[in-house]
C-alpha cells in the first residue's frame, strides 16, 4: 500500500472519530429536547456512515488521480476526479432520498451528519502538525 493511501486511510479514521463525536453531541441535543427516538438514531447512523464513506471514496479517488498525475497522466487524473464527484453525489442523494421516503428515519438526523465533516476537518487542521 502506498504512503498516500495510508495517509488517506488515517485521515478517514480521524474523520470517522470526529463524526462519532459530533453524532454523540447531536444525540445529546435530541435527548435534551426529549426528541431522541429510534428514527433519530437510525437517521444519524445512516447519515454518519454516508458522510464517512463519501470522504473515504473522495480520498481514494484523489490518491488514484495523484498516482496518475505522478505517472505523467495529469489529464487522466483530472478526468477521474471530475467524473467521480457527480457519481458520489448522486449515490449519496439516492440513498438519502430512499431513506427519507421510507419513513423509518428522521430527515434532519439523516442530513446533519453530512454537515459535520467540514467542522471536523477544520478542527483536525487546527490541531494538525505545524509546517507539514
Amino acid at each position: 500500500m502506498t504512503e498516500s493511501r495510508k495517509i488517506a486511510l488515517r485521515q478517514t479514521l480521524l474523520i470517522a472519530v470526529g463524526e462519532a463525536v459530533c453524532l454523540g453531541i447531536m444525540f445529546g441535543v435530541y435527548a435534551l429536547l426529549h426528541k431522541l427516538a429510534l428514527p433519530v438514531i437510525l437517521g444519524g447512523l445512516i447519515g454518519g456512515v454516508l458522510a464517512v464513506a463519501n470522504f473515504f471514496f473522495m480520498a481514494m479517488v484523489a490518491t488514484l488521480a495523484a498516482d496518475k498525475a505522478e505517472n505523467q497522466d495529469v489529464e487522466g487524473g483530472q478526468k477521474m476526479m471530475k467524473s467521480a464527484y457527480p457519481i458520489r453525489l448522486l449515490l449519496m442523494a439516492g440513498i438519502l432520498v430512499a431513506c427519507a421516503a421510507s419513513g423509518y428515519f428522521d430527515v434532519l438526523a439523516l442530513a446533519l451528519p453530512l454537515l459535520f465533516v467540514r467542522p471536523v476537518i477544520l478542527v483536525l487542521g487546527f490541531f494538525g502538525k505545524k509546517g507539514a
